[in-house]
């Protein structure tokens, strides 16, 4: 019994872990990696924030938006 109260334990944390998402190499540059917890899908986020800032993933005003979005960079 008390193995099977370890494997529920290990196997919620494992669960509770995978809503988070890390996009490495999103744009084809290996030094870009993004992390998001509940956020939007990356790449509908991306072309959206490249819209709005009319500026490349290393401007300040596109990590704002993209953190506007859930995303964060690494």
């Amino acid at each position: 019994m008390k193995r099977l109260l370890i494997l529920a334990a290990v196997s919620a944390v494992a669960l509770g872990t995978s809503a988070c998402v890390t996009i490495i190499d999103a744009d084809g540059h290996d030094s870009i990696a993004w992390s998001g917890e509940n956020a939007q899908p990356f790449n509908a986020a991306r072309d959206e924030c490249r819209a709005e800032t009319r500026q490349g993933q290393q401007s300040d005003a596109f990590r704002d938006c993209m953190a506007g979005k859930g995303w964060t960079r690494n």
